[in-house]
C-alpha cells in the first residue's frame, strides 16, 4: 500500500479481499454483479440545458449538512450503476445534499443530447458544479468521479483552474494516460471490458440516431475494440484531430502536478487497465492525496471485514469527512 499525503487524515484500512476475489479480475467483475441493498435519496430530477444546447440529466436531493456531493459515473455507466447508488446513499446518510449525474445520453439523459460525453469534456463538469452553487450557495462542494470521470475531474482541477471547480474532490481508479489504457484494455481477458464498453457505448450512437440527434450509425470496424471506436467516432465527435490527439489533448497525467485543489487520489496497484503506476508516473500536486490499494482491481475493493464487502464505500466515507475537516 502506497500513501502520499500532503494533509488530511485520509489513512483508511488495508484491503483484505475474501479468498474467492484475490485476483485482479476477480475484484473487478465480481463487484460489479454483486447486487447491493442501499437506501435511495428522495430525489428530484433536474434537466441542465449545456450552452452548446446539449441536455444532462441529474438527479438531486437537499441534505442539510453544509455539504453538497457531487458524483460522476463511470465509461457506460449512468447515476444507476450500484457505485452511484451506494456513494449517494453514503453521503445522504451524512446529511449532505447530492448531486447524481448521468453523463451526455446516458440514463435518463437518453435522447437528450447529439454529443457524446468523452475523458476531457470538462466543461460539463464545471456547468454542473456551477448549477451546483446556484442550488446550494451556503454549501461546501465535493465532486467524486469514478473512472472515466475520475480523470475528467483531474484534468479539471490541474488543466482548467479557470473554470468552476469544487472545493474538494476525490478520483477513484483515474485512467490517467489513456492511450496506455487503451492499449491494456484490447489485450488477453481485459478483452471482457472492452467488448462490453464497446457494446454500450454503440448502444448509445444508436440511441442518437433512433431520436434523429444525428443522421446515421458510423462505420465501425465489424470486430470494432474501443481504439476503433475513439477513432471512428470519439475522436472527430469531441473535435480531435485523431484517436492519438484526443488521448494526448484528454489524459490527466501530465497535469497532476499542477492540482491545488484537496484531492483524494485512490486507486488499486493491479487494477487491469488503469494501474496505479500510470499514476505514479507523475508527481502529485500540492492538493493531492495518493492513496494506492494492493488489491481491488478496477473499482471492485471487496473485503472480507468490511460491511457488505465494499472496502470503497468505507474509504470514500472517510474521505468526505476528512475532505470536508479540510475545507
Amino acid at each position: 500500500m502506497t500513501e502520499v499525503a500532503p494533509g488530511g487524515a485520509f489513512a483508511p484500512p488495508k484491503l483484505r479481499p475474501p479468498w474467492w476475489a484475490r485476483g485482479a479480475h476477480a475484484q473487478t467483475i465480481l463487484a460489479h454483479l454483486k447486487p447491493s441493498r442501499c437506501t435511495t435519496p428522495p430525489w428530484q430530477s433536474l434537466a441542465l440545458r449545456l450552452p452548446d444546447q446539449d441536455v444532462l440529466k441529474l438527479r438531486v436531493a437537499r441534505g442539510w449538512s453544509g455539504t453538497a456531493v457531487y458524483l460522476f459515473h463511470g465509461l457506460g455507466g449512468s447515476a444507476d450503476a450500484d457505485y452511484m447508488r451506494r456513494a449517494a446513499a453514503l453521503a445522504w446518510a451524512k446529511g449532505h445534499s447530492v448531486i447524481a449525474v448521468n453523463h451526455r445520453g446516458a440514463g435518463e439523459g437518453k435522447g437528450a443530447a447529439a454529443k457524446p460525453y468523452h475523458s476531457g469534456i470538462t466543461h460539463d463538469l464545471s456547468t454542473v458544479i456551477l448549477m451546483g452553487n446556484g442550488l446550494f450557495p451556503d454549501h461546501r462542494h465535493i465532486a467524486i468521479g469514478f473512472s472515466i470521470s475520475a480523470n475528467m475531474l483531474l484534468l479539471l482541477l490541474g488543466r482548467d483552474q479557470h473554470m468552476t471547480l469544487p472545493d474538494a474532490a476525490i478520483a477513484v481508479n483515474p485512467p490517467v494516460d489513456l492511450d496506455a489504457c487503451s492499449r491494456r484494455i484490447v489485450r488477453g481477458l481485459n478483452r471482457i471490458y472492452d467488448l462490453r464498453f464497446v457494446h454500450m457505448l454503440k448502444r448509445q450512437v444508436r440511441e442518437r440516431v433512433d431520436f434523429g440527434l444525428i443522421p446515421a450509425f458510423p462505420a465501425f470496424p465489424r470486430f470494432c475494440d474501443l481504439r476503433d471506436f475513439d477513432a471512428v467516432y470519439t475522436a472527430p465527435q469531441g473535435g480531435f484531430e485523431s484517436r492519438e490527439d484526443y488521448y494526448a489533448q484528454c489524459s490527466a497525467g501530465p497535469y497532476l502536478g499542477a492540482i491545488e485543489t484537496p484531492t483524494i487520489l485512490l486507486t488499486s496497484r493491479d487494477d487491469p487497465f488503469a494501474p496505479a503506476t500510470d499514476v505514479e508516473a507523475w508527481t502529485m500536486g500540492p492538493g493531492v492525496t495518493l492513496h494506492v490499494e494492493d488489491r481491488g482491481g478496477h473499482m471492485g475493493y471487496l473485503d472480507r471485514a468490511a460491511p457488505g464487502l465494499r472496502w470503497l464505500d468505507q474509504a470514500l466515507d472517510q474521505a468526505l469527512e476528512d475532505l470536508r475537516a479540510q475545507t
